[in-house]
């Protein structure tokens, strides 16, 4: 997640998710479950990252929160309001789960409790809008070693081989990518693998190559068909 304030956002997020919060440099503020360690695939942690640019337009990529009654989704949303989010309307209409933005006003939502999500916690989905889920589902199951569960013209489901963790949805919209994306994915190898081998197979499926002015890093920026911004870290 980019943030104007990592330290902030990351303070929210790790108390809103009861996470940890750590730090691996200035600028960068890490969270992952408590006693977390990697790989792991029942969880998807969040590092966010100090940007200067400021939140322009409605998130491409956002987070979804699993609830487990219709009390614990009133709970999550009170305790999400003391904290610092606050309820919005991005027309929406009369749905059972509450449309929140975090301090900077990134968007999320907490849902009403649903079986799919049972065993999730507490993060039921990372959400992606797209203008055609069938092609983004093509590519992002050939480009993680996640199942596809379910597919139609309108949306995708996407989860861990192991099934376990959250979901990967992909959601229909006809509003067309205009800025770079505040939420983006990094994929990293196994242990044992090999980062340029990771990077030629991504080319295959039709990633690009994306220069965000990066610089000599360890990771590679690439971006998927629909031009979305991800990044391919050295195994770990």
């Amino acid at each position: 997640m980019n943030a104007q304030d990592d330290a902030a956002v990351g303070r929210f997020w790790a108390e809103a998710l009861g996470w940890s919060m750590s730090s691996e440099g200035p600028g960068v503020t890490n969270l992952e479950p408590k006693g977390f360690s990697y790989p792991d695939p029942t969880a998807v942690c969040i590092d966010v990252l100090a940007v200067p640019d400021v939140k322009t337009v409605k998130n491409r990529v956002h987070v979804d929160l699993a609830t487990t009654s219709t009390a614990h989704q009133a709970e999550l949303v009170a305790r999400l309001k003391d904290l610092g989010a606050t309820a919005i309307d991005i027309g929406q209409g009369d749905v059972p789960w509450t449309v929140m933005a975090d301090p900077e006003g990134n968007e999320f939502c907490v849902l009403e409790p649903r079986e799919i999500y049972r065993d999730t916690s507490p993060i039921a989905a990372v959400v992606a809008d797209c203008l055609d889920p069938r092609a983004m589902a093509a590519f992002w199951s050939g480009a993680m070693d996640w199942t596809l569960h379910e597919v139609t013209d309108d949306h995708a489901r996407l989860r861990s081989a192991q099934g376990v963790g959250p979901y990967l949805e992909l959601v229909r919209t006809s509003v067309v990518k205009t800025v770079k994306n505040r939420t983006h994915l990094d994929l990293r190898p196994y242990p044992g693998d090999d980062q340029a081998a990771e990077v030629a197979r991504l080319y295959a499926l039709g990633a690009t190559d994306l220069d965000l002015g990066q610089g000599d890093v360890s990771w590679v920026c690439l971006a998927d068909p629909e031009n979305n911004e991800f990044d391919v870290l050295t195994p770990g």
